[in-house]
């Protein structure tokens, strides 16, 4: 199976009905309505997709903001000081 989005409704065969909640190449966390979070490696797993996957979120205002400032600290240089200080 491949990478799945957050947010995609699923029927597994031993544990029902879920909704991912995080995946990649390797590991696939999926939480069941009835069972609880669970793990999987993504290769190895399946289930069958139900519906669409959701569609991306935008960011409010807020969220951007703050985006933003952590992506300008990381881009500011480092703050030296000199012998003369």
């Amino acid at each position: 199976m491949q990478v799945l989005s957050e947010g995609q409704r699923l029927n597994h065969p031993q544990y029902g009905l879920g909704v991912v909640r995080e995946s990649d190449a390797e590991r696939t966390t999926i939480d069941f309505d009835e069972y609880g979070e669970k793990k999987f490696v993504t290769s190895l797993m399946t289930a069958e997709l139900i519906g669409e996957p959701p569609a991306p979120t935008s960011r409010n205002r807020s969220q951007r903001r703050r985006a933003s400032r952590a992506t300008a600290r990381r881009k500011a240089p480092g703050r030296t000081t000199s012998a003369n200080d």
